[in-house]
């Protein structure tokens, strides 16, 4: 009697013995000569399942060792209405693939949303250790009756909710592979390098949610996110969203100009750079050509010095005098609203912090010291902070209603981060928030402008918000709180 086609967990592959009789199995597995059984990449288990179900195989599965858990929340909030259309979206995709939604738009909470749709053990992935302690704080206070562990910072839990960094993710993929039904992947724009990808390739968890502001990179691997996730199935701007879920909010562009002094500096600075380019046939407008300036800089003394001369051009227009002067005068004017300012570099932070006597968190500020400073910020005690890109991502920031980009680089995920830190509405449904983007007129600061926006600084030097109207978009009535309810699965 012909024995019951198997499949079990085998260190981040499916091991499927004794093969099926039918043939829809063959496109997923592949003959393993050391152990004379095929094998299947964990990440196809549940197109395996099902494929087989639909051709009436029967088939004992071994592989799957995550659990039903029962996720009763303790507050239920309302969602917004793009946080019900987004779940809703990601549930008629078959509760697998990414949601796009700007800083502050409720990520965590519509990701709580899916788990309570999903009832099943869940690991959530996180960039950095203060994520995994917010999400774990906030998961603590909203399912206090199921164990939530930590696995990162020198935590090494096993439970039915886990939050890891990705990195520990990563190191342990082999063993968590088959042990979580639902995956989340936060800012998942982490998830395609090359050291991450193994979490998502390495489970067979069925269901998989990534959620990112930008899930696009700069080296074109967020294509893989639609095999390592599932397809994007939501996505909204912060435009979009502004005056019901996020604040009303606008964007100006101040120019200053460089003193004679400066622009006579800045202006040999950069014809010494751009005659090595020349020389060297190196073109900055892409990745590549700037990997080429650094490579070249390092095997010669003129690649050396153009480069020297690069970084002193980019200094003086990032921390230009006329700088210093429009920040003072936005500080009067907005005083004593809660106001962050962001640089690119620690020295300018130094600087700004020392000259205006404002405290200061960079990736050096020590992590007692950066959550007192944030704690004196969220009661008032601070009104201003300076900080370069330790506040982009990961690190919980109390609401401000002010920001002030003094420079940056041309990243679009960087300026939406920053834009995303002054949009939460907080106790105040009227909030009006307001982003300046201070920038060096005739520098290469004004590209790098134009590319963190898109492309927009040149059509729209003041870009005002676009609300979509109340009878489209309305605003949850916040009397009525209720969750989503789950839905029939697959039975995973």
């Amino acid at each position: 009697m012909a024995r019951t086609p198997t499949i079990t967990y085998d260190r981040g592959t499916l091991i499927l013995h004794p093969p099926p009789k039918g043939k829809v199995w063959v496109d997923f597995a592949t003959w393993d000569d050391r152990i004379e059984k095929f094998r299947v990449p964990a990440h196809q288990y549940r197109r395996l399942v099902l494929a087989l179900r639909a051709e009436g195989t029967e088939l004992t599965d071994k592989a799957k060792e995550f659990q039903e858990i029962e996720l009763v929340p303790t507050r239920v909030m309302e969602p917004y209405l793009h946080q019900q259309e987004a779940l809703e979206a990601w549930k008629n995709a078959g509760q697998s693939g990414v949601v796009v939604l700007p800083t502050a738009a409720g990520k965590t909470y519509l990701a709580q949303l899916a788990m309570q749709a999903t009832q099943r053990s869940t690991l959530i992935m996180v960039p950095t250790l203060d994520l995994m302690h917010q999400w774990y704080a906030q998961l603590v206070t909203t399912f206090p009756d199921v164990a939530i562990g930590l696995l990162g910072g020198g935590s090494r839990d096993r439970t039915p909710i886990l939050v890891a960094t990705y990195d520990s993710a990563a190191i342990h993929a082999e063993t968590l592979g088959n042990q979580y039904g639902l995956l989340v992947f936060d800012e998942c724009h982490h998830l395609p390098s090359s050291f991450n990808r193994v979490i998502a390739e390495y489970a067979i968890a069925p269901y998989r949610l990534g959620l990112s502001a930008t899930p696009e990179r700069t080296d074109g691997k967020h294509d893989d996110l639609k095999l390592l996730i599932g397809e994007e199935v939501y996505r909204k701007t912060a435009a979009e969203l502004s005056g019901s879920a996020l604040a009303k909010h606008d964007i100006e562009q101040i120019k200053v100009t460089l003193s004679a002094a400066e622009r006579e500096r800045y202006d040999r600075l950069i014809h010494i750079r751009n005659a090595f380019l020349k020389e060297a046939n190196i073109y900055l407008s892409s990745a590549q050509g700037w990997q080429r300036f650094v490579g070249a800089s390092a095997r010669s003394k003129a690649g050396r010095k153009a480069m020297l001369a690069h970084r002193e051009a980019k200094a003086i227009a990032f921390g230009t005098e006329g700088k210093l002067r429009v920040l003072g005068e936005l500080l009067a004017r907005h005083y004593p609203a809660r106001t962050l300012i962001f640089t690119d570099d620690n020295a300018t932070v130094y600087r700004v912090s020392q000259d205006f006597l404002i405290p200061a968190i960079t990736h050096q500020t020590p992590v007692k010291e950066r959550h007192e400073i944030l704690t004196k910020f969220k009661q008032g005690d601070y009104k201003t902070l300076v900080a370069s890109r330790v506040l982009n991502e990961g690190v919980d920031v109390p609401d401000a209603s002010v920001a002030i980009v003094l420079s940056g680089t041309g990243s679009t995920r960087e300026y939406i981060q920053r834009l995303g830190r002054i949009l939460r509405k907080g106790k105040d449904p009227a909030k009006r928030a307001l982003m300046y983007e201070v920038i060096a007129e005739d520098t290469n600061e004004e590209g790098v402008s134009r590319r963190r926006q898109g492309n927009t600084a040149k059509k729209a030097p003041r870009q005002l918000e676009l609300v979509p109207s109340r009878s489209t978009y309305p605003i949850p009535p916040p009397a009525v709180p209720r969750a989503a309810e789950a839905e029939e699965d697959d039975n995973w």
